[in-house]
């Protein structure tokens, strides 16, 4: 095909996308998309319907959505020079096309046309939705504002495109610029098995055989510098990784500093244009919190019953460390933290994380988890063999399915059915462990959204995705999980279900399209299943013998699990408050310097160290690399997790594993997209409003 990046197959040929395709699909797509616009503009008032206006708008963008979203991905996990070239040669053409749209004045005006409609006046139910949430677009993005106004919307559309893509290649390109070679073995005391291994791994992949096997090597992305930070007794080793993260967009070239500022500043002046205070205000309005003030009188009240626990976890990690050490008590080096954590939860709990290692491959995490959601939510999910740039990859016996094309020889491909009537609901890739072309992290996102059939009304498969930075595997080993990792993985595929059992009328309603403080709701609730004993004797089997993990050890892993749970509350509280800070006053009031600023917005939320950490902020991909992404909103982790605490006491009360709730939940949770509001989704699976309480009892927070 000539423009595979426009490719309407459910098939994807990953070898075709190539960066020199993306500029010439893409203009292309634009013209379409243009054209299919311009056939709205055309209509007479008189002439406008449903399906010609509402209908007929959200669908003009299919093709353009569907290739973009290709691009972005394989920014994200296959990034080039060529690649990152085309993509922003065309970044500020795809961003001015979609800002264009709802401040478009002939759009605008054939949809208020419509409204004004006997037609439009009696829709019900998902149509109506539909057409609703189409006006609040168009209202949200300023279609009501004088020409001047518009025109400067667009601009801003544009240039926080391009400033927020340069933040997010500032913290990949930093990340992958360090790295720290280890020669002597000795410097390797404390270290766990598995670390090691990886670590020479790393360094025969980037040094060579010959060079590799005696040394080892370490990175600033999270499996290869966490266990170190942890284990690690070399203080000045753990010192030098520490402080080489904090650098990570704080320095040289790749400083993101007065690209913060710049972000800031655009996202306020585009509130101020839309007669907003804030631009909190400007996209909370229509999620669950509402508002600014909202969210962060939610924080705040979190903040005040965590801290207690807070402080007193603190004062006791000093005195433990004293004990140990045989000093006076004093203020910890923030690089000793988590060694110091995990030393003590030792001598508390007899219990180390990296004892669950040798119970999580990630084939055994993710068949069993498969198991689970077949057992729980009716779905069969089947792998299917793979194909990368024409070779095979990985081959599934007993899979008569043609292989899936892939993007990297890692990926895996799965098919996903409705274990009930074997209908094909969707497919997803999944993308587990780290590499330089690789953005860090882990994500869900779709490729394509399905819809409802002419022929039985049931929806056409989706497609979706996820990707994470696990472990890898070592010579001789498989991929063995940290129990973090697996929560993580479990929290990836609930995303992914809410995708994949939509069966929304409209895509643009379905799935994961939903307010931002509920999406993570259906993702968060997964985790609970990584805590009980039953789901876990589903996928935690030792890699060499296959045995469950040991009921002693289980119940280690329980007693430990609300270990330092204030710290835990806290650091998610305090880039909550970080988050509604910079938007709401920071940005506002400016501030001389940011991590001074930070800091004096942080009093209560951070703990005294020796060495002041710095806050993160120049790294932080989550508010700062892409247009809105999860700024003014980092909130939403807390609030949702209110919510999938709660939810989860319902499996707790009928039975973890029983289906019928787990049913009940796909049917009126993850099925239901936005097509209505969701308060009234969480109230049609619980029967009443959530109880936050919940939350406070799970974490061991609860005050008695």
């Amino acid at each position: 095909m000539n423009n595979p990046f426009l490719d309407p197959s459910f098939a994807i040929d990953w070898s075709e996308l190539t960066p020199d395709k993306v500029v010439p699909d893409m203009e292309l797509a634009l013209e379409r998309a243009e054209r299919n616009l311009a056939a709205i503009r055309s209509l007479q008032p008189s002439e406008a319907t449903f399906d010609n206006v509402v209908k007929a708008g959200r669908e003009a963008l299919d093709e353009l959505n569907e290739a973009w979203g290709r691009v972005n991905h394989l920014d994200a996990v296959r990034n080039s020079d060529e690649l990152r070239a085309a993509y922003n040669e065309m970044l500020p053409k795809v961003t001015a096309f979609y800002a264009k749209i709802p401040l478009d004045q002939k759009l605008w005006s054939i949809l208020k046309a419509f409204s004004e409609t006997e037609e439009a006046k009696a829709l019900e139910g998902t149509d109506k939705r539909l057409f609703e949430e189409t006006v609040e677009d168009f209202r949200e993005e300023g279609a009501d504002l004088p020409p001047e106004k518009r025109e400067r919307l667009e601009a801003l559309s544009t240039e926080l495109a391009q400033v927020t893509q340069k933040f997010a290649e500032n913290v990949l390109d930093a990340t992958n610029s360090w790295d720290l070679v280890i020669e002597d073995e000795e410097k390797l005391a404390g270290l766990p098995e598995v670390a090691q291994a990886n670590a020479r791994q790393a360094a025969i992949q980037k040094l060579g055989e010959n060079e590799g096997q005696s040394r080892w090597r370490f990175t600033l992305h999270i499996p290869s510098m966490m266990p170190l930070l942890q284990y690690l007794d070399d203080d000045d080793l753990r010192r030098q990784v520490w402080e080489a993260s904090g650098q990570v967009g704080r320095e040289s070239e790749r400083d993101n500093t007065e690209l913060i500022r710049k972000i800031l500043r655009l996202r306020t002046e585009k509130a101020g244009l839309l007669g907003k205070k804030d631009f909190a205000d400007v996209v909370l309005s229509r999620r669950m919190a509402k508002n600014g003030a909202r969210a962060d009188d939610f924080v705040s009240d979190l903040q005040g019953k965590t801290a207690e626990a807070f402080h007193r976890e603190n004062e006791e990690l000093e005195a433990y460390k004293a004990t140990e050490t045989g000093q006076a008590k004093e203020l910890l080096e923030p690089w000793a933290v988590p060694y110091w954590i995990e030393k003590r939860k030792k001598a508390l709990f007899d219990f180390d994380d990296e004892e669950l290692r040798p119970y999580f491959p990630i084939d055994s995490v993710l068949g069993g988890m498969f198991e689970l959601v077949t057992k729980v939510f009716g779905l069969r999910i089947k792998e299917r063999s793979t194909l990368f740039e024409g070779a095979v990859a990985t081959t599934v016996e007993a899979n008569e399915s043609e292989p899936a094309e892939v993007w990297h020889p890692e990926v895996k491909f799965y098919d996903v059915f409705d274990a009930e009537n074997d209908r094909h609901m969707g497919s997803f890739y999944a993308d587990w462990h780290p590499r330089e072309s690789k953005r860090g992290g882990a994500w869900m996102n779709s490729l394509r959204t399905g819809e409802p059939n002419e022929e039985d009304g049931l929806p056409s498969p989706h497609l979706g995705l996820m990707c994470g930075n696990m472990t890898p595997s070592s010579k001789g080993k498989p991929a063995l999980l940290t129990h973090y990792e697996v929560e993580t993985v479990f929290h990836e595929f609930g995303h992914l279900m809410h995708h994949l059992c939509g069966e929304v009328k409209y895509k643009d309603l379905n799935g994961t399209n939903v307010a931002w403080d509920f999406v993570e709701l259906p993702s968060q609730i997964m985790e609970n299943w990584c805590w009980e004993r039953e789901s876990l004797d589903l996928f935690a089997r030792h890699h060499e013998t296959g045995n469950p993990i040991p009921e002693e050890l289980f119940q280690k892993m329980l007693r430990a699990r609300n270990y330092m749970a204030g710290n835990a509350m806290m650091r998610q509280l305090a880039f909550g408050k970080m988050d509604l800070e910079l938007h709401r006053r920071m940005a506002i009031d400016d501030y001389e310097d940011l991590e001074t600023a930070i800091e004096q917005a942080l009093e209560g939320y951070v703990a005294q160290r020796k060495t002041k950490p710095p806050s993160g902020v120049h790294r932080f991909n989550h508010l700062f690399s892409s247009p809105v992404g999860y700024a003014a909103a980092y909130y939403s982790y807390k609030w949702a997790e209110v919510l999938d605490a709660d939810a989860f006491t319902r499996f707790q009360k009928e039975g973890i594993m029983e289906s019928s709730v787990g049913k009940a939940f796909r049917k009126e949770i993850l099925s239901k997209g936005n097509s209505e509001p969701p308060e009234d989704l969480f109230r049609a699976f619980m029967g009443r409003d959530p109880d936050p309480q919940a939350l406070l009892e799970r974490s061991g927070l609860a005050s008695s």
